[in-house]
């Protein structure tokens, strides 16, 4: 049973497995309970997510996040509505394989340790996770970011993408070549977004990149200086904080 590959290890595999066990009807109502809490749970993470997102780069907003967020649930349930077909199962593998596991999270993973690690800095996310929570991460944690973790998710990239091979439905069933087009659109979507927005924000930034980071740097460390001096109360420090947090990443 087991050289089915997910999905049909979640619903055909474990299932067939469960229905031979004693009370087998209390063990199949609990195992797809389990999978229905890790959906709803994936689903409320991947919303917030999303959705902040748009709030923080469309501010004016703001106040509309219950229409962002109802918006969105629902183009979502639209899009889904396509999985639940006759065919279902095949564009749900689709999505599954190209956006949103694979080589396509290891190239995001990838972008978000060198930009947190080595574009923002270690340290300076260190101190940030300490007024937030009061204490330092361990230090081996700044050694994953920078290093250990970049290198792991690049690696596992480069050698996914040597060993491609073409997305196939148990095994039997091979894509056709528009199915693949359409899976490599997908990741690439969200792929690409990075190294644009990359290009893009140094295009339209005023002065040099040097100029830039070393603007930003004496800011931040002004800022820290009052904040560490005590010169502030208690309310106005925690502002501080979050804005000096927030502008960073402006």
């Amino acid at each position: 049973m087991l050289v089915f590959v997910w999905p049909g290890l979640a619903f055909i595999a474990y299932p067939k497995a469960v229905s031979m066990m004693p009370v087998a009807p209390v063990w199949a109502s609990l195992f797809f309970l389990m999978l229905l809490m890790l959906g709803l749970d994936s689903q409320f993470v991947g919303v917030e997510g999303f959705v902040t997102g748009i709030l923080d780069l469309l501010p004016s907003n703001f106040n509309k996040r219950e229409l962002t967020v109802a918006v969105c649930c629902i183009l979502c349930f639209v899009i889904d509505l396509s999985m639940v077909t006759q065919g279902g199962m095949y564009v749900f593998q689709l999505f599954d394989y190209y956006s949103a596991s694979g080589m396509t999270l290891l190239w995001q993973a990838f972008w978000e340790c060198v930009v947190v690690a080595w574009v923002y800095g270690a340290d300076k996310f260190m101190d940030d996770i300490a007024r937030m929570i009061g204490y330092r991460p361990f230090p081996w944690m700044k050694w994953c970011w920078s290093f250990l973790t970049p290198c792991v998710c690049m690696g596992i990239f480069v050698f996914q993408l040597v060993n491609y091979k073409p997305l196939t439905y148990n095994n039997v069933y091979v894509y056709p070549w528009w199915g693949e087009m359409i899976g490599w659109f997908m990741a690439l979507s969200s792929m690409l977004c990075i190294p644009i927005s990359v290009v893009y924000k140094l295009l339209t930034a005023k002065g040099s990149f040097r100029q830039n980071s070393s603007y930003r740097s004496a800011h931040a460390r002004l800022k820290l200086d009052a904040l560490h001096a005590g010169v502030l109360n208690d309310g106005a420090r925690r502002n501080l904080s979050l804005a000096l947090i927030l502008s960073d990443f402006e």
